[in-house]
């Protein structure tokens, strides 16, 4: 099942590696210089899909933006990115125990990896769309005494607008939807907002 689930991601950068070597001595002019790298950190908010109210956490992203790319390829790029959902827990509506609210020990962790697209159509405003396969960690509260705690793939499709504050720093807005497939019966869909900043190491004009 996890080969199927990896089978598109792995197929697009393949695309992407394939483009790179058929393209060697096409270099876009944003990338002549510098490192092909961009950075980021930021807070998270999300829907963890699981007891009552949104929580808050935080991720890190790092792109990866080939030099040698045909000029109808340009922006296409891998992400890498970890993100945790623990913080600002919420009681479900009149019950005063923690320890029996339904979100009371929700934690969300990912870690993964997948294809960015990054329009660089304006010099300073810049949407992308972005499809991350992760490892994904969930811990929960259930009816059970031994199970509270889960791994699984998560497939996250999203997107988002990158806006230049000066010289290499930018800010990011991200939106994620992640599919966990099912816990305990109901499909887990948890979604949410990253507000970051980010520090391109090589230059990056339309």
């Amino acid at each position: 099942m996890r080969l199927k689930l990896l089978a598109a991601p792995i197929l697009a950068v393949s695309f992407i590696l394939s483009a790179l070597s058929a393209h060697s001595q096409t270099i876009a002019p944003y990338q002549a210089k510098g490192f092909p790298i961009v950075v980021g950190v930021g807070p998270s908010s999300f829907d963890p899909d699981w007891g009552n109210g949104r929580m808050w956490g935080g991720a890190a992203w790092a792109d990866w933006y080939p030099r040698s790319l045909r000029p109808g390829l340009q922006g296409l790029g891998i992400e890498v990115e970890v993100r945790d959902i623990s913080l600002d827990k919420h009681l479900q509506p009149g019950n005063a125990d923690p320890q029996r609210s339904g979100q009371a020990n929700t934690k969300e962790d990912t870690a993964g990896g997948g294809i960015i697209y990054n329009w660089r159509h304006f010099r300073r405003v810049q949407p992308y769309a972005k499809f991350i396969v992760s490892e994904g960690s969930v811990d929960f509260i259930s009816s059970s005494l031994t199970y509270s705690h889960d791994t699984r793939m998560v497939m996250a499709p999203g997107g988002g607008l990158e806006y230049r504050m000066f010289g290499p720093l930018w800010a990011r807005v991200d939106y994620e939807y992640q599919d966990w497939g099912t816990l305990l019966h109901e499909t887990l869909t948890p979604s949410g907002f990253t507000f970051g900043v980010s520090y391109d190491f090589s230059p990056r004009v339309p």
